[in-house]
């Protein structure tokens, strides 16, 4: 790779993080072709970008950011970066799915915005998060909750009347 290639591939790497949510950093080491291309195949489902990247070339990408450190304590051995652009746990989701199927596949490290999380905590965490359709069944049940509230509290005088009323009729037919 000559330097103009290299300068390119670093933009590229630093414009993917610039873009991102979350990173999620994996070691892919011992895994099959085939492995690997159900991991691509499960991230494009999700909308998550997935690459293998030197770990010098991240290491450049990242070098002015505040979390550059504690990345660069991770960038060992072979690394495949998963980029998630719109759900921060999206990219989690599907590797806690596949580390359970797949030993081989180890989580380095996450990122979410600036701050570096550890193995653990990207799958108990991060891969926990609801997505932005549930946030979204959320929030409308939220804002549903008090109108059906207010329907509920209309219909109880009705509702108790009613049963009144019932109770009535069988007292008088002798049923109960």
């Amino acid at each position: 790779m000559n330097r103009a290639e290299r300068q390119t591939a670093i933009d590229e790497i630093r414009a993917r993080f610039d873009r991102m949510v979350s990173a999620v950093f994996v070691d892919y080491q011992g895994m099959t072709v085939e492995e690997v291309s159900k991991l691509r195949d499960e991230f494009r489902k999700s909308g998550v970008e997935y690459r293998v990247v030197k770990n010098t070339l991240i290491k450049h990408a990242i070098k002015d950011r505040p979390y550059a450190s504690k990345v660069t304590e991770v960038l060992h051995g072979m690394t495949g970066i998963a980029w998630s652009y719109e759900e921060p746990g999206a990219a989690a989701k599907v590797l806690k799915t596949l580390v359970k199927e797949n030993q081989k596949l180890k989580i380095k490290a996450g990122l979410v915005e600036t701050t570096v999380l550890p193995p653990a905590q990207v799958e108990d965490t991060l891969a926990t998060m609801p997505g932005k359709d549930e946030l979204r069944a959320m929030l409308l049940a939220t804002f549903m909750a008090p109108a059906q509230n207010f329907v509920a509290l209309l219909n109880a005088p009705a509702q108790n009347f009613a049963y009144l009323l019932d109770a009535q009729r069988r007292k008088l037919g002798g049923e109960g």
